[in-house]
């Protein structure tokens, strides 16, 4: 069966002396795994559609399992977030994020505008940091773990301050913090922005201003409800934390 679709390369791999097979989050077909010949020659009309974070529409044959690329044209390459390390690194994380937390056959219309947008704000030279933080967001929220930032997941309560119970699924009044020790405190700035994030779309993010502290306290509540909820071990991720410590 001949496909059609738009899609975004979240991993590129060798296959044999001259071909690559890539992992699409498609626009309409979930992800897809499609095999482009002579991708790793140089003179390849294909080689640029095998690159990662390449957005372009991909035309394919496939019965079951892989596909093989007939045509292809790119829409937006990315080229800039492969050549600068900080922006490489981030958006490797996106995709790497996408990649592992997606299934196969998961409607993904949503999902690939959200990464299109990331991906966007990235190469725009919006804080990576920050950018980030609202795209792990919407991965909880697809996945379905979403943090309640409105009202104590304890007793409803709205008034604050509140702590972070990633464990509990939410914040905790200061009567309910007992109910986990672990619970993160909450600077204002932080939860303002993470009650932002609950509920903002990818593509509405401007330029916004965050203090040192602040994205601090952002980093340490978005680590623990990543690893508490999805529990997923990213190369990326690792690479990041090294890079921090560099810069």
């Amino acid at each position: 069966m001949l496909y059609r679709v738009e899609g975004i390369v979240l991993r590129s791999m060798d296959y044999g002396e001259g071909n690559k097979i890539v992992t699409l989050l498609t626009k309409s077909n979930g992800k897809a795994g499609v095999l482009i010949r002579g991708a790793k020659k140089v003179k390849s009309k294909h080689a640029s559609l095998a690159q990662p974070f390449t957005y372009g529409e991909f035309v394919y044959f496939r019965t079951s399992g892989l596909g093989t690329l007939n045509h292809g044209e790119i829409i937006e390459s990315h080229h800039i977030l492969r050549e600068k390390l900080e922006m490489a690194a981030y958006a490797s994380y996106a995709a790497e994020l996408t990649d592992r937390s997606t299934q196969d056959d998961e409607a993904t219309g949503f999902h690939f505008e959200q990464l299109q947008a990331c991906l966007s704000a990235l190469e725009q030279g919006k804080d990576a940091q920050i950018v980030i933080h609202l795209y792990e967001m919407r991965i909880l929220d697809l996945s379905g773990y979403a943090p309640e930032m409105d009202q104590c997941v304890g007793c409803g309560n709205v008034v604050g301050p509140f702590k972070l119970s990633a464990y509990a699924g939410g914040i905790l009044c200061t009567r309910c913090t007992g109910k986990d020790p672990a619970a993160i405190t909450l600077g204002e700035g932080a939860y303002k922005l993470l009650r932002l994030f609950r509920r903002m779309d990818m593509r509405r993010l401007g330029t916004i201003q965050v203090k040192p502290e602040t994205k601090a306290e952002l980093k340490q509540c978005m680590r623990k409800l990543m690893d508490t909820h999805l529990g997923l071990q990213l190369k990326s991720r690792s690479f990041l934390d090294q890079l921090d410590k560099l810069l």
